[in-house]
């Protein structure tokens, strides 16, 4: 009996310093969605793209144009047409505030138009910030200034 609970308790101690080990700081866990985003927008999943954002998300464009919601950025996405233009985040810094849920993420963006080019043809700077609110990092709101174009 005393041999079944001291394995029984080397199991447990085994299970617990295994899943401290594999498992996902905040950073790590915002910077796999970043990059299962950025898969999404190269390949116009544009649902997949919505499900990182919360629901009342806001977005400033490189243009400056301040979308409110997830539905306004889903018809202002539609509204874009047929272009094939697609953008790439590419993270710089990541700061996350663990007791109240929330994140800062910057960095460069990229845009691309297969059609015209392999290369970025429009670039900046974004900031995003980030909530837990739900159990699961979600984007809360992103700002980009387009700085170059080509």
């Amino acid at each position: 009996m005393k041999k079944t609970k001291y394995i029984f308790f080397g199991i447990l101690c085994t299970l617990f310093v295994t899943s401290e080990l594999y498992s996902q700081t905040d950073k790590e866990q915002i910077s796999a969605i970043r990059n299962e985003s950025n898969t999404a927008l190269k390949s116009y999943q544009n649902e997949k793209v919505l499900s990182f954002l919360t629901d009342d998300v806001l977005i400033t464009t490189g243009n400056g144009t301040l979308l409110c919601g997830k539905e306004e950025l889903e018809k202002y996405i539609s509204d874009g047409g047929k272009s094939k233009m697609y953008w790439i985040r590419q993270t710089k810094e990541i700061k996350v505030n663990e007791k109240r849920g929330l994140a800062w993420e910057n960095g460069i963006w990229n845009g691309y138009d297969p059609e015209k080019s392999d290369d970025s043809i429009i670039n900046g700077n974004y900031s995003a910030m980030w909530t837990k609110e739900s159990g699961v990092w979600k984007i809360k709101s992103q700002l980009f200034v387009t700085l170059s174009e080509n």
